[in-house]
């Protein structure tokens, strides 16, 4: 199991049996806009906590650290396997809360996050080249990455496999995605490089990418207890 968010309706999901949980639901023509926690929900929550100052979106937000927090992720695997999630009351619903609004803005800008500072080490003699063929880790612990001939990426910290998304961590998913390949029964090639736009577009994706798994640990480690151990 693992948490992503969009800002935007998802119509191309990343594994099969994902599911969408929207702040907004609509009717089928895209009018009634209606928030999707219920009056009920809210009022559950503001009285558990004994704060009316909680809002929907503070619930969100909650709810989306939640999902994230290792004891968790680990306590109920074999349940989330099968049903809904389940979601307990957490002693301190503001840190959550406030966790969760990070992480979200975090991972649905990952496209504008900061750059981490990897080294680029540029092959000798080699021709500047942005296009991607197919990346390839080059130790055990993945801290370098063969970008291409003419370069190759490197200091990616251990931190940065540390998030995962599902059995493979976020940087493990983009090196098997971007990169040329061609379905067998339809003919089509599918290139994720970038030639007018940004050609360098691949590499600065994948600082960015480390940068934001890197951040996200630092906030899943400071995550209060979640009440359940």
């Amino acid at each position: 199991m693992f948490a992503l968010m969009a800002d935007r309706i998802v119509d191309v999901l990343p594994q099969g049996g994902s599911q969408c949980f929207p702040f907004y639901i609509y009717d089928e023509d895209g009018t009634n806009r209606q928030e999707n926690i219920t009056d009920w929900a809210l009022a559950e929550f503001r009285a558990h906590y004994g704060d009316g100052g909680i809002g929907k979106w503070d619930v969100f937000h909650y709810v989306y650290a939640v999902l994230h927090h290792p004891t968790y992720r680990t306590r109920y695997a074999a349940n989330l396997k099968r049903m809904l999630p389940h979601l307990p009351f957490a002693p301190d619903f503001h840190a959550f809360a406030t966790a969760g609004q990070q992480l979200a803005d975090l991972h649905v800008g990952y496209e504008t996050a900061p750059a981490y500072p990897l080294r680029r080490l540029e092959t000798p003699g080699a021709t500047l080249d942005w296009r991607v063929e197919k990346m390839k880790w080059l130790d055990d612990e993945k801290t370098a990455l063969r970008y291409n001939a003419f370069l190759t990426l490197e200091g990616i910290p251990a931190a940065a496999h540390r998030y995962r998304l599902g059995n493979r961590s976020a940087l493990d998913w983009l090196v098997d995605q971007y990169r040329v390949k061609t379905d067998r029964r339809s003919g089509i090639t599918h290139d994720p490089n970038r030639y007018s736009d940004d050609p360098a577009y691949i590499v600065h994706l994948i600082e960015r990418v480390t940068h934001v798994s890197v951040e996200t640990m630092r906030l899943l480690d400071a995550l209060p207890p979640l009440g359940v151990e």
